[in-house]
């Protein structure tokens, strides 16, 4: 009897040291994990593309007008690229996994939604739905990702995969957007996302896990939630406006007006609450900093890079949106190629700032080469090599820089973290999206004028014409890009800096980095 008494007591020891060396190992499912949340990005990503491709035919059966037309598309971004910091801070609060699956869940039903519309308004709707559950589920899955892989080469592999699919997903929507909507109806652009959500929710249940102490139970920031959301939505939708009205309108105006002062405040209470939704630490810190303004510029030139090449290979060279598609895998290729093969193997062997900095370069000589575009430009000579270029680029730039995006921020802060560069690449794409159209478009409108044409009138040279002056914009933002990776990002390679939470982490000494507990 008294040995079992003088037992009690190492015993009561010994039980919290499993459960620390438990929790310290690595999950074992982690690798089927990674399938299905990137699935679930694969969805996310490819939906953008895929509604896009399907549009005229949307319009046309549910008698959208012209002036309307945008909102399919805007409705989606206002509600995902105004709601991101919140879906972070939601799934940092509620559970990764729970946010994910709930992400998913709503997903595939507002795309069912949408696929069986009647009318304008309920597919509207739908698409506002979509990016609700879509600023729930982007954030929990790259979250995830970084709490589940802990070791840095591990790490760097699953990076590597998850940039992968998120750099080429667009174009891949862009692809099997054409086939849906040639062969069968631009209705499938939207069920088709019910099928990747029934696949990745089964697979979620069974073999993605999180740690319970990895948690941010603090109560949530409501004034930061608010002005978060307000003040993006605003800077969203007055890119959107400043294409549709011009940029000196006073309604353009008046909403960046709004969005910088509802910013602004946002910074302010963030620095004041016990519990905010955005701690400043995440953002402020150079290499987290760096990796978000960067791959947010590159986006920039490359959304409306995209834009420019299906009014290219559609309305000048005829080509059908089957086809359409077959021509954006030169990208396609690079970006799986850039990711998997130089960003994977080469992440814990040089630091970041030599993945992400010459990655952007590479990527901004493809889009040099796409100044030179003409009407009968040739594809296999100028626009294979030029997309591959800017896929390899992209694709090297993607992984580190989503890798960066969680470096040594507290397990509790993973949610918004991801968060944060997700809203960097929405709200990137929205602005690239208006910035070089309105662009393009002041550029076609001026080469009329010179040739003595009115305004508005069809010609194919005009229009090549605006999408060269457009693409030397793309150019230099992406050159400038490179240049502030060059600059503020100094983290060493994930193997040793990176890994240990060595330049660059958060000040406070009690932070855990996320890629290791």
């Amino acid at each position: 009897m008294p040995e079992s008494v003088s037992d009690t007591p190492d015993l009561q020891k010994a039980q919290p040291q499993r459960a620390q060396l438990q929790e310290s190992q690595p999950d074992p499912q982690r690798w089927k994990a990674l399938i299905f949340i990137a699935i679930a990005q694969l969805m996310v990503v490819l939906d953008a593309t895929v509604v896009n491709i399907a549009l005229p035919h949307a319009q046309h059966d549910l008698h959208i007008s012209d002036a309307n037309r945008q909102w399919v598309i805007t409705a989606y971004s206002l509600a995902f690229g105004g709601l991101l910091l919140f879906g972070g801070r939601i799934s940092d609060l509620w559970g990764r996994r729970k946010t994910f699956i709930v992400g998913l869940i709503g997903f595939a039903l507002a795309s069912a939604l949408g696929g069986a519309a009647v009318n304008s308004g309920m597919l509207l709707g739908a698409r506002a739905l979509q990016g609700v559950f879509g600023a729930l589920l982007a954030p929990a899955a790259l979250s995830l990702l970084a709490v589940t892989f802990t070791e840095a080469k591990e790490r760097a592999t699953a990076f590597g995969i998850f940039g992968a699919i998120a750099g080429a997903g667009g174009a891949v929507g862009l692809l099997l957007g054409g086939a849906l909507t040639q062969y069968a109806n631009w209705r499938w652009a939207l069920y088709v996302n019910i099928i990747f959500a029934v696949v990745a929710v089964a697979g979620s249940l069974v073999f993605v896990h999180e740690r319970e102490s990895e948690r941010n139970r603090n109560r949530l920031d409501i004034p930061g939630v608010l002005l978060a959301t307000s003040g993006l939505v605003a800077l969203v939708y007055g890119f959107t406006k400043a294409e549709e009205s011009g940029w000196g309108s006073s309604v353009t105006i008046g909403l960046f007006v709004a969005s910088a002062v509802l910013l602004a405040l946002f910074v302010f209470v963030e620095s004041r609450v016990s519990a905010p939704l955005l701690p400043l630490r995440v953002v402020l810190d150079r290499n987290r900093g760096g990796a978000y303004l960067g791959l947010g510029l590159a986006i920039i030139g490359m959304f409306g890079l995209f834009l420019f090449m299906t009014y290219y290979l559609q309305g000048i060279k005829q080509y059908s949106p089957v086809m359409t598609g077959v021509a954006f895998l030169p990208m396609v290729v690079g970006m799986i190629t850039g990711s998997t093969q130089i960003g994977t193997r080469l992440m814990t062997r040089v630091p970041a700032r030599w993945l992400m900095g010459p990655g952007l370069l590479v990527a901004s000589l493809g889009m040099l080469m796409l100044t030179q575009m003409h009407v009968d430009s040739n594809y296999w000579t100028l626009i294979l090599p030029a997309e591959f270029l800017l896929g390899l680029g992209m694709g090297t730039s993607f992984m580190p820089a989503m890798s960066l995006s969680t470096y040594g921020v507290q397990p509790q802060d993973a949610g918004v973290a991801s968060a944060m560069i997700n809203t960097s690449q929405q709200v990137g794409g929205s602005i690239g999206t208006a910035l070089l159209n309105t662009i393009a478009a002041s550029a076609t409108a001026g080469w009329l004028t010179a040739h003595s044409l009115p305004k508005g009138t069809p010609n194919a040279l005009a229009a090549v014409h605006g999408y060269d002056v457009a693409i030397w914009w793309a150019v230099g933002i992406m050159l400038v890009a490179s240049a502030l990776v060059f600059v503020l990002v100094n983290a060493g390679r994930p193997g040793s800096d990176l890994a240990t939470g060595g330049a660059g982490s958060d000040a406070d000494a009690n932070a855990v980095p996320v890629i290791v507990h």
